[in-house]
């Protein structure tokens, strides 16, 4: 290998956004195919296993904690989802008790104008009768 044309890991993602499992094995089957083809001294070996792995971790942490991120944003969106729908929910819940008392207490008066109109009926038979009964004597 030539040290000015350097070594390059390629890193694919798939529909899905991709893997870090994917990644750390092709990243270790490339390390492992460099210390099989590597022209280099031990020690420059061992120098560049430390790089390229210092390299892996950095890229690894930095995937979790992208991974991380999204996973937070996501969800925070599907609690404030959450808070929003339960919310719709109490507002609807507060308004079928405000409908259904405003119908009970339209109710109530109603029966209250059905029970004086009954009582107003009586009363008229009951005169109209006793004036017939005062009539026929």
């Amino acid at each position: 290998m030539n040290e000015e044309e350097g070594t390059y890991i390629v890193i694919e993602r798939d529909a899905g956004g991709g893997s870090l499992g994917s990644f750390v094995l092709g990243a270790l089957v490339g390390a492992g195919l460099a210390f099989l083809f590597a022209p280099q001294s031990g020690e420059e070996t061992q120098a560049e296993i430390k790089e390229r792995a210092q390299r892996l971790r950095e890229e690894a942490e930095s995937r979790v904690r992208d991974a991380q991120a999204q996973l937070e944003e996501r969800l925070e969106g599907a609690r404030q989802g959450v808070e929003t729908r339960v919310s719709e929910v109490k507002d609807a819940v507060d308004h079928g008790r405000q409908a259904a008392q405003e119908a009970r207490t339209d109710l109530e008066h109603r029966l209250q104008r059905s029970k004086a109109a009954y009582r107003a009926g009586i009363e008229a038979a009951k005169a109209v009768a006793s004036e017939d009964e005062s009539a026929e004597d």
